[in-house]
């Protein structure tokens, strides 16, 4: 934990009279209580110094939050691993920094800032709150800001990265995480999330400079400085043009009498989605009233995350079938991740899973791809990306329909730079997505969209019911034509890291030093991958073609019988996930078998692998 001169002015005294007997731990309090304005999370320190509860002290206060899936997100509250007004400013000094160091021009070009609607009393901290103060250190250092006025969708940020020009954003957000949670999303000037080295290179920046600066509590220059910019209609405005370009039945969408449900989980998605349909030429969707206006406590959910399924959609299914509405859309608290139910025949509602929405998806961008390109167009220019842990439906489309399919490392970060990188090589990218419930339709945003994608498969139903089709019968279709892709993911709590490690670590010498899993109980292992190390034995040089990411855990075991199944932790939460799919050729599906199979292999790998008794593991739905 370096710092960048003396601590300012406190009672140094009074600090020596509560010392904790550890020397790192009273620098670390020394310099939370001379640098933290923010009165509510100060006390929070001051308490804890004062009853003597020195490892909650260390806890907080002697390590630091670190770039994870979704940049940095953690609890709000007092301590330099959690999120609150100091280690955001620090953040943002150091992501300063290093622009400074690689852009001539970089205030000029400017940098982007967006936020949610989450809040705490108990720390005096808000979404909003948070992006003032990232915006007035870069203010106070003379750099343009645009700076939205209200709360955004995420995906804005990315957008308004490249429509302004300007060299990276920050969105202030913790998605779909639980209310005492808060994030700090950061976007590099090619509109998608940074990667390494760009996230180790801003870590170093924020540990040589963590005092603020002079100006960085200065939260009121976004209102009176004159180089901060308020980007919003310009780039709604822009935002909506450019979703039209992936409409591609507009006269159905005028005229259809299909009516759409849609919640926005107490976020911000409400005015962005209704706008997004009119684009579209829908009539707006019904909102569900309890849930439409922002709430920082997400009172009628027992947690803000749509891919939770029917248990916390239950107040949309109601007001469906109040109106006779046949589909339900959900966006996340930030609107960048989609869910969707649709009532089936017999009255039951169906909620499908990321991996089903992909393969509909998938199936969708392809074929409107196909009947609007030119006569010249080459299918072999043409991409589609997923996340490894995601379905290979789009692999078994893309094999029969001739395109390019790739995957990367979990995260859409990973996919974001592919894109980007795809692109500037001249080819098209039609769509990309990971199995929770992340989806980019087009490439106006590189990152998932949870809006755009909310507006695209209202057009995809309004289309299949002039079929005679719905959602759930159509995906019958796709699988019967490239093959039943049947996954299940699911996931266990472990707030215990070490545990976390001596699981992976019984994995990676399992029958020996250095010795993988050669089945897991009946079920014997074809290859294993961990990108942890580096490792794929099925490879001629046993090294892992996917990049080596040591910061989190993830291994995959390919078995005999066709299934895939990874364990990785969550770069996120405090979970330990799991993910299995059973892939099966055109034509040789026995749905039932598949599942029954896939069923049994999951037994066998919590069983072996996780043992959750043994470790004190709490499965999802417990």
């Amino acid at each position: 934990m370096g710092d960048c001169g003396a601590p300012g002015d406190v009672n140094s005294n009074v600090l020596v009279a509560r010392s904790t007997g550890d020397a790192q731990l009273d620098k670390a309090v020394w310099q939370w209580l001379s640098w933290d304005k923010n009165q509510k999370t100060k006390e929070q320190i001051e308490s804890l110094l004062q009853s003597g509860k020195h490892k909650e002290l260390r806890d907080r206060l002697c390590c630091r939050l670190t770039f994870g899936t979704a940049g940095l997100r953690s609890a709000m509250g007092a301590g330099f691993c959690y999120i609150n007004d100091l280690t955001v400013i620090q953040s943002t000094q150091g992501i300063y920094k290093y622009l400074e160091r690689n852009f001539s021009d970089f205030k000029q070009r400017g940098f982007v800032v967006g936020y949610d609607t989450r809040g705490q009393v108990t720390s005096n901290c808000s979404s909003k709150k948070l992006a003032k103060l990232t915006a007035a250190v870069l203010l106070a250092k003379d750099v343009l800001v645009y700076f939205f006025s209200t709360y955004v969708p995420t995906p804005f940020v990315p957008y308004a990265v490249q429509q302004l020009g300007a060299v990276a954003g920050v969105m202030i957000t913790a998605s779909h995480n639980r209310k005492e949670d808060n994030g700090y999303k950061v976007y590099w000037e090619n509109g998608a999330q940074i990667t390494s080295p760009h996230d180790k290179e801003i870590i170093k920046c924020i540990e040589e400079c963590v005092e603020p600066w002079n100006g960085s509590w200065n939260e009121n220059l976004v209102d009176t400085s004159p180089l901060r910019q308020d980007p919003l209609k310009k780039i709604c405005d822009s935002y909506m043009e450019d979703l039209t370009k992936i409409c591609y039945h507009r006269e159905l969408n005028v005229q259809s009498s299909l009516k759409f449900v849609h919640t926005s989980f107490h976020g911000v998605g409400h005015d962005y989605v209704q706008l997004a349909f009119k684009a579209f030429g829908f009539q707006p969707p019904i909102p569900v009233p309890e849930q439409k206006d922002p709430d920082p406590d997400f009172s009628t959910v027992k947690c803000p995350n749509p891919e939770e399924g029917e248990s916390v959609l239950e107040l949309s299914l109601r007001l469906a079938e109040k109106e006779d509405a046949k589909v339900v859309v959900a966006t996340d608290p930030d609107a960048d991740r989609l869910a969707v139910a649709e009532q089936q025949e017999n009255g039951c509602w169906k909620v499908f899973t990321g991996n089903e929405l992909a393969a509909l998806f998938g199936w969708w961008m392809f074929s409107c791809w196909k009947e609007n390109c030119s006569q010249d167009a080459d299918v072999r220019n043409v991409y589609m990306l997923a996340t490894t842990v995601s379905s290979k439906i789009l692999r078994a489309i893309a094999l029969k329909e001739g395109f390019h399919f790739e995957e990367t490392l979990p995260g859409f970060k990973w996919i974001g730079s592919r894109v980007k990188n795809l692109l500037d090589d001249g080819k098209e990218v039609l769509f990309a997505f990971e199995e929770s419930i992340g989806f980019m339709c087009g490439t106006s945003v590189l990152d998932k969209d949870g809006v755009s994608a909310a507006v695209v498969i209202a057009e995809m139903a309004t289309y299949l019911q002039g079929q005679s089709l719905t959602l759930a019968q159509k995906l019958v279709d796709i699988y019967e034509t490239y093959g039943y892709h049947i996954a299940k993911t699911s996931y266990f709590l472990c707030y215990d890291p070490a545990t976390i490690k001596r699981i992976f670590e019984r994995l990676r010498n399992f029958e020996g030093s250095q010795s993988y899993p050669k089945c897991c109980g009946i079920y014997n292992i074809l290859h294993v991958r961990d990108v942890t190390t580096g490792y794929d034995s099925s490879q001629l040089n046993k090294k892992s073609v996917l990049p080596v990411s040591k910061s989190s855990q993830m291994i995959t075991f390919t078995f005999q019988n066709g299934c895939v199944a990874t364990l990785r932790t969550s770069g996120t939460e405090p979970k330990i996930k799991y993910y299995a799919e059973m892939c099966a050729l055109p034509g040789h599906s026995d749905r039932s078998v598949l599942e029954e199979e896939l069923q049994k292999l999951i037994e066998a790998l919590i069983e072996h692998f996780l043992e959750p008794a043994k470790n004190g593991l709490t499965w999802r739905s417990a």
